[in-house]
């Protein structure tokens, strides 16, 4: 489906634009209205990245992840209505397996979504990958990958109040208690369309564009 004109996927909320939100769980971080502003900023940008990814900016999703931090978009199918969603979320490595994190535990929907169909797609800096989605949030090694999914959000966590390099291990558990941790293992690269790049072809006219009005201005 196209919103907006941006995306033939709907775009799902991201890991900060739902529920009662990250900083909600410790009230001495964000006002309720700070929240519900970040809320609709967050979501606006997340047709703002998918847009990009088409476009073929992802590759750079990793250029400064303490900045910007690392982001895939998850394409995955709404069990109920068998729609096309495409998520943004910040993620961390581990091995050859990519983790995410759902910040508002069940009432997450990319993350409903994933339980009821496993097997997706990811858009990584270098392509679009068939995926599968496991809920492991009884890995024992949850809280670093936790915090890692944290710092690897670059600006996101700290606007909502979380600094995960200097929080203690206690207090990040209790503040990301109801967090589930996502592994998505991808399996092979799988070209399809649309997804990242297949908007790539906008660079051509804008060039010519640009250069046209490069040579109008020398002439001048």
């Amino acid at each position: 489906m196209a919103r907006g004109g941006l995306t033939d996927g709907r775009i799902a909320d991201g890991p900060f634009a739902d529920g009662r939100g990250v900083a909600a769980r410790d009230g001495r971080v964000l006002a309720p209205q700070t929240l519900r502003m970040l809320r609709r900023v967050f979501h606006q940008m997340n047709r703002a990245m998918v847009l990009l990814w088409r476009v073929g900016l992802g590759r750079f999703a990793d250029m400064w992840p303490q900045g910007f931090g690392r982001l895939l978009v998850i394409e995955h199918t709404g069990r109920r209505s068998g729609a096309r969603y495409l998520a943004p979320v910040n993620y961390t490595t581990a091995g050859s397996d990519v983790y995410c994190i759902a910040a508002f535990g069940e009432r997450t929907d990319w993350y409903r979504n994933l339980l009821a169909a496993p097997s997706a797609a990811v858009w990584l800096p270098d392509g679009r990958w068939e995926a599968t989605a496991t809920d492991a949030s009884n890995d024992r090694r949850r809280l670093d990958l936790v915090r890692k999914v944290l710092v690897d959000s670059g600006f996101a966590a700290p606007l909502f109040g979380l600094h995960p390099r200097r929080m203690s291990d206690e207090t990040l558990a209790a503040v990301t208690e109801t967090y589930l941790l996502v592994q998505i293992s991808p399996l092979r690269r799988q070209p399809a369309k649309p997804g990242p790049g297949d908007l790539a072809w906008v660079w051509l006219p804008i060039g010519a564009v640009v250069a046209v009005l490069l040579l109008r201005r020398r002439s001048r």
